[in-house]
């Protein structure tokens, strides 16, 4: 099963600071690559491409050793909702007032339940 990961557009790209390219995930998670490439797959993390590179994936999305607690299931309910990956990225880094600030900082300070619940009002 080969890896299908969206190119990004540049306004998109603009609203996440870090990114990691797939060797460096697996190296943060202490895994072998195809592993970080299967949580890929299994939408457990969301990478997007760069320019002409291979997949990269938003720094905060790793906490230490393991993957942002709340973030694979957030990103199960925006797929069930209709995005695709950038459209997922983009919602996650896009500031909300009445959260306050952006999903994913949101999910970082713990509050993951909130945010999973607004995603799943987004298919309606």
């Amino acid at each position: 099963m080969t890896l299908s990961v969206a190119q990004i557009d540049r306004e998109t790209d603009q609203l996440v600071d870090e990114w990691l390219t797939l060797p460096e995930v697996a190296s943060r998670l202490d895994l072998p690559i195809g592993r970080a490439k299967q949580l890929l797959r299994d939408h457990k993390l969301l990478g997007v491409r760069r320019g002409s590179g291979g997949p990269q994936v938003p720094a905060v999305f790793l906490d230490g050793k393991d993957v942002m607690k709340g973030l694979p299931g957030t990103l199960t309910v925006l797929q069930d909702a209709g995005y695709d990956d950038v459209e997922s990225l983009r919602w996650l880094f896009t500031p909300d007032e009445s959260l306050p600030g952006s999903p994913i900082e949101a999910i970082k300070a713990g509050r993951h339940t909130e945010v999973k619940r607004r995603a799943q009002a987004l298919a309606f």
